[in-house]
């Protein structure tokens, strides 16, 4: 199966100078807001977002591709592939400059690269008559800060402007997280199908992987394939572990289509289920659609915090050990953005739920069989009076697959 790029001469589809205008005028009224001289970002999804550029993710930890955007001007890229860049992105094409920095001190100190960087990001805040103001930095290697504090560079936080330039999606930005969702929808057909006695956690994560780049992905960033008793409690990760008869199966995928992301949970039973396992999904789906049904503008995050069971209730000792299992979070360009929802703060410090906001709810539960756990999840479009669901693969009922009377065999 082969998707779309969003797009034909017959029809408007996505409008990717649109998406990169749109983009870069929300990061210069955060810069405003937070009263920066510039923005300075290292994290390679923040340099997506400002200058419409990407490079391998072989280059996503290195610490050398940054961007630059001044107060009143338009962005600086300083990346790896620089001749390329002037070539392919012509919307920034005179404004690309190499980048080496130290590859994470990879690179001999006596070589000076860090001073270096360090002179070219003070020449060009020079240029640009910012160097007196606040520059935001969203990440940065301990080395450059060093060096920017000792030319008298005034270095504060840079993430959360750019957090509140992401939080609120546009058209375009929704449309291409609604082609990543298809995606997987189309992946789960093909796992349910895939899940018998015999086949591996990683077989399947095998299998996720082709169908998604194969459709187009960009980047498989993570699959969590989890079964039997590996999912009590939850292990985050996939082994190479034999799926035997009876067993739930739960699988996380987390990829991007061009720049967009998903974070997307479903559960199978390899086998029919049994009653242990039919009311930990039942519990789960329903924490899961009454914390649906709470979304809505206007609405907060501690509205929707309080739809899911404390920690105890699913025998965990405290909410710091059941992080990230009642849990939602933003999605956009990163798998966690704005707003994190958890009843670990969400109760006590609520935030305002907005028409636009995209994000993914999930649940957990175990079974009293100890054969699995469930866990499901939805990402979901805030709309003007609710949400729309963009996650499509069922999940209704635990899906039995496998074995000769299952509902996929």
């Amino acid at each position: 199966m082969r998707y779309w790029q969003n797009g034909f001469d017959f029809e408007q589809g996505v409008d990717y100078a649109r998406l990169r205008r749109d983009r870069l005028e929300r990061a210069r009224e955060q810069m405003k807001k937070y009263g920066l001289g510039a923005l300075i970002c290292y994290d390679f999804d923040n340099i997506r977002y400002i200058t419409g550029t990407h490079v391998g993710e072989w280059c996503r930890n290195k610490m050398n591709r940054y961007c630059i955007l001044p107060e009143g001007a338009d962005p600086l890229l300083f990346d790896p592939a620089t001749p390329s860049k002037r070539i392919r992105n012509p919307w920034i094409a005179d404004r690309v400059y190499p980048a080496v920095g130290s590859m994470r001190g990879a690179i001999p100190q006596d070589a000076r690269m860090v001073e270096d960087v360090a002179d070219d990001i003070e020449r060009w805040l020079k240029e640009y008559g910012v160097e007196d103001k606040p520059i935001g930095m969203d990440i940065v290697d301990i080395p450059l800060i060093r060096e920017l504090e000792k030319r008298n560079i005034q270095i504060v936080d840079g993430q959360q402007a750019m957090l509140d330039a992401r939080i609120i999606k546009t058209p375009d930005e929704i449309e291409l997280l609604k082609t990543a969702a298809a995606m997987v929808d189309a992946t789960y057909e093909k796992i349910a199908r895939a899940i018998r006695p015999g086949v591996k956690e990683n077989d399947l994560v095998a299998i996720a992987n082709y169908e998604l780049y194969s459709m187009g992905s960009d980047l498989v960033e993570c699959i969590n394939s989890i079964a039997g008793p590996r999912g009590i409690p939850h292990s985050h990760t996939f082994s190479n572990r034999m799926i035997r008869p009876g067993e739930i199966v739960y699988l996380d995928i987390m990829h991007s289509y061009n720049g967009y992301r998903t974070c997307y949970y479903r559960t199978f039973v390899c086998g029919k289920p049994t009653k242990a396992q039919i009311k930990a999904y039942e519990r789960a789906l329903k924490w899961l659609r009454d914390s649906i049904k709470a979304v809505k503008p206007g609405a907060t995050t501690a509205d929707i915090a309080k739809c899911w069971p404390a920690a105890e209730e699913i025998g965990l000792k405290d909410e710091k050990e059941a992080y990230l299992l009642q849990f939602a979070h933003g999605i956009g360009m990163s798998i966690w953005e704005k707003p994190i929802i958890s009843r670990l703060f969400s109760l006590d410090h609520p935030f305002e739920i907005k028409e636009g906001m995209v994000f993914a709810l999930e649940t957990y539960c175990p079974s009293e069989d100890g054969t699995g756990g469930a866990r499901i999840e939805e990402e979901v479009v805030v709309t003007k009076d609710g949400c729309e669901v963009i996650t499509k693969y069922p999940c209704d009922e635990l899906i039995s697959c496998g074995l000769p009377g299952c509902m996929v065999y």
